[in-house]
This record gives C-alpha cells, structure tokens and sequence, in this order.
C-alpha cells in the first residue's frame, strides 16, 4: 500500500494501532429491513429504486439529520455508541449495521480517510477533521446524511477544505428539479472544487435510496457524460468527497477504511432528496 503521511486515523495515544471495540447490539426486536450480502456498494448499486414510494420517509431521516458536536479527545468508538443509542432510541435501526458485514452502527471517516471508516478507540485529537455518516432505517425507509466537523483548533488548510467540500453539496442540490439531467450534479461539483484546486473522488457515488440502502441511480460526483433525468418524487442522496492531493484511494485489510493514497485530507458531506413538483426537498435537513 502507499505510504501515508498523516497516520493518525486509527492509533492511540500512545501510538499503537487502535482497537475497535464489539459491535453494538440493536434492539430485542429490531424494525425489519431487507439485509443484503453482496459486496460493499464502492460503485455502482445495483437495485432500482421505486419512485414515488416516499410516504413516511421524511420521519426516517429526522433522526440521522441531527447534527454532533465533536470535540478532542473523544473516540470515534464512543460516537459509534452515542449515536446507536440515539437512533435505537428514536425506534430506528441503524442502517450500517450488519450491512454487507459492516461491524458498526455509523461510519467515522478521520483526516485522510475518504470513506467507511470503523469506529475504534483512538482519540480525535486537537485538529483534526472527522467525517460522521448516519443512516437509520424507521418506517420502512432509510436515511442517509453526513457532515465533516472540525475537532478543536484546525488549520486554514484543512478548513477551507471543508467549507468547499459543503459548498459543492450546496450547489449541486440547488439545480436539482424534474427533468434537469443527473449528470449536472458532477459538472456542478467539479466546476466548484477546480476553482481551489481540489480533488473530486470518482471510486465512490451517491446513490438511490428508500426502502432499500443503496439503490439507482447512480449519482456521479464528476463530470460525465452518463444518462438519465430526475423524475418527480425520485430520492436519491448527492456525497460528494473533495481532497486536497490525490483522489485515488487505498482500501485497508477491513475491506472498507478508504484513505487517499498520498494520506492528503479529505472531506465529505452528504444530504438525502426528494424531487418535487417546485424542485427539491433536503429529507435531511436539520
């Protein structure tokens, strides 16, 4: 693997590589949900969602759409359990769990992590940057939402990063409506971030969402030339992930910790849309 020189995503204090605590358990009796095992969803989805189906999923986002403060010195592994408990206590599920043999309830992205990173029992320190990414499942529909937050005093570098990186998202959902093309929402994202320079991962999209996780269509974060137009009540989420250096990634022996292979720092943020007739709806808006 590339060397990476920011590794500070999963060690202690003391400089040993962090351990992840057990995965947290969910309820006596769980909401059910459909569990697919097939490969983490790094590209593509494969199912279709169903446009149209949107009743009650504006209440199965409330919960994800919380915002956290975070501060040093607290572990991504306490944050996983804070935010469990949050959602089990709203009579959720957290989406993540389970999924796909993914080990815990949210993903925790540090500094150079791009994406799906485990919570484990390393400190946040003074600085640096963290990337949450919440889904819960309630009413038969899920709800997918992430902010980076800053820990602490962070440098001009990496907060111009991230006010970049929601700025994009910004951009990108103002021009969603019925009919405008899917492929504006990369040309918008990458238009912004060529302005500062910035990177625009391509390994990893947005997504249909709803009754399933992870569904069509696809939504590239990059200029393309794909096809397709959104279509009236259509729910899909818009991620995009800015880097400072490169874009390409590197996948840990997790089989889901994705870090720029330069260790250059990263940052995402995600809402989850509904097309209507006036335009669009952020189902994750605070």
């Amino acid at each position: 693997s590339a060397p990476i020189s920011r590794s500070r995503v999963r060690r202690s204090a003391h400089g040993e590589p962090a351990v992840a605590a057990p995965a947290l358990r969910p309820p006596r009796r769980p909401p059910r949900r459909p569990l697919r095992q097939a490969a983490p969803p790094h590209r593509r989805p494969r199912q279709r969602a169903q446009a149209g189906d949107v009743p009650g999923h504006e209440n199965a986002l409330q919960p994800g759409g919380r915002p956290l403060q975070q501060e040093p010195g607290i572990t991504t592994d306490e944050i996983d359990k804070a935010v469990h408990q949050m959602i089990i206590d709203n009579g959720a599920y957290p989406s993540p769990l389970g999924y796909c043999g993914f080990p815990k309830s949210v993903c925790t992205s540090v500094n150079e992590c791009i994406c799906h990173g485990i919570p484990d029992s390393r400190p946040l320190e003074d600085g640096d940057i963290i990337n949450i990414d919440v889904t819960v499942y309630l009413n038969g529909y899920h709800g997918d939402t992430s902010a980076t937050f800053l820990c602490g005093d962070v440098d001009d570098e990496a907060k111009k990063l991230v006010q970049v990186t929601k700025e994009s998202l910004d951009k990108a959902i103002s021009i969603c409506a019925p009919g405008v093309e899917i492929n504006r929402i990369g040309r918008t994202i990458q238009d912004h971030a060529d302005k500062f320079k910035y990177g625009v991962v391509q390994q990893f999209v947005g997504h249909g969402v709803g009754k399933v996780f992870h569904a069509e269509p696809a939504v590239l974060h990059f200029r393309n030339n794909e096809k397709g137009r959104m279509i009236l009540n259509q729910t899909f989420t818009i991620e995009p992930m800015l880097t400072i250096g490169s874009t390409n990634s590197t996948i840990w022996s997790d089989d889901w910790t994705a870090v720029t292979e330069d260790g250059s720092l990263s940052a995402q943020f995600e809402h989850t849309l509904l097309i209507t007739e006036d335009g669009v709806e952020i189902l994750t808006q605070c």
